[in-house]
C-alpha cells in the first residue's frame, strides 16, 4: 500500500481531525513510498527503531512519536540520531496520541476496560464525547486489593495503590498514560477508584482527602494494547504485514 494512502485511511479511521493535541497525528516522517510490513510500538525510541530496520521493515507505527509542543525545536542529539536512522532506511513513522487513547473500540482505554472486566463504558467528562477520560464498573464489587491483584496479572506489573478509605470498589474511572489530573472529576462524581499510569505528588493528596482509590499502573504498561490492536485491524482489513515489538520500561 501507498505509505500516504495508508496515513490517508488511519487518519480517517481515528478521525485525527476531531482533536487538539500535543503533536501531530498521522504520518510524521516519510520513507518508503510502498508499505508492506510495519513494525508496531508504543514509543519510537532508538531501541524500536534499532529493531525495525533488522526486521527490514517499511514503517513503524506508535502511540508516542515526535515532535511535542514545548519540545525543543532543533533537530541534535537524541532526536537527530533518531530521525537520521529511519531516513536513511527510508522507514516511515506513523503515530497517533489522543485518537488512540480515545477510540471507542481499539483506543489503550478500551483495550485496559476490556482487560480488566469494566463494563458500562462511557465518557468521565460526560459533556464531551471526546473525553480521553472515562468511567464504568464492575459487575460486582471488588475489594481494593483484588483490584491491585487483577491489574497487576493483566499487566504483569504491581500498580502503587493510594488507599482512598472505602472497603469496596464499584464504579470505576481511568485514563491511561498520564491522566492523574482526571482524578479530581472523578471523585467529584463518588466514584470509587480510578486508575492511570502515572502518578504526580498531588494525587497521593486528593486521593486520600477526596476519598477515591488511586492506582497508577505505569504509563507504558497501561499504553501497550491500543497500538497492538489497531496493529490487528490493519492486518485484518489492509492487508499488511504487521508486527508488535514491547521495548520493556518499567515507568
Amino acid at each position: 500500500m501507498k505509505n500516504r494512502k495508508l496515513a490517508n485511511k488511519l487518519d480517517q479511521f481515528l478521525e485525527i481531525h476531531q482533536f487538539k493535541d500535543y503533536c501531530p497525528n498521522g504520518l510524521q516522517i516519510e520513507g518508503a513510498e510502498e508499505v508492506k510490513k510495519i513494525i508496531t510500538g508504543v514509543t519510537a525510541n532508538q531501541a524500536l527503531i534499532d529493531l525495525a530496520i533488522e526486521e527490514n521493515a517499511d514503517a513503524i507505527l506508535v502511540h508516542h512519536g515526535f515532535f511535542w509542543k514545548g519540545e525543543s525545536q532543533e533537530i541534535v542529539g537524541m532526536k537527530y540520531k533518531r530521525i537520521k536512522a529511519l531516513i536513511e532506511n527510508n522507514i516511515n513513522l506513523y503515530a497517533y496520541h489522543l485518537p488512540l487513547d480515545v477510540h471507542p473500540e481499539l483506543g489503550n482505554n478500551a483495550q485496559l476496560a476490556k482487560l480488566l472486566d469494566i463494563t458500562d463504558r462511557r465518557p468521565l467528562e460526560p459533556w464531551d464525547k471526546r473525553s480521553v477520560g472515562r468511567v464504568g464498573k464492575f459487575a460486582e464489587a471488588i475489594t481494593p486489593d483484588i483490584l491491585s491483584a487483577r491489574i497487576e496479572s493483566v499487566l504483569s506489573r504491581a500498580p502503587l495503590h493510594i488507599d482512598g478509605g472505602k472497603k469496596e470498589i464499584k464504579s470505576i474511572a481511568w485514563c491511561t498514560g498520564g491522566g492523574q489530573d482526571y482524578i479530581s472529576i472523578a471523585a467529584e462524581q463518588g466514584i470509587d477508584a480510578f486508575i492511570s499510569g502515572e502518578i504526580s505528588e498531588r494525587t497521593v493528596h486528593i486521593a486520600r482527602e477526596m476519598g477515591i482509590h488511586y492506582y497508577a499502573a505505569g504509563h507504558h504498561a497501561t499504553e501497550r494494547y491500543g497500538v497492538q490492536a489497531l496493529g490487528g485491524w490493519i492486518e485484518a482489513e489492509l492487508e499488511l504485514d504487521v508486527k508488535f515489538i514491547d521495548i520493556a520500561n518499567p515507568v
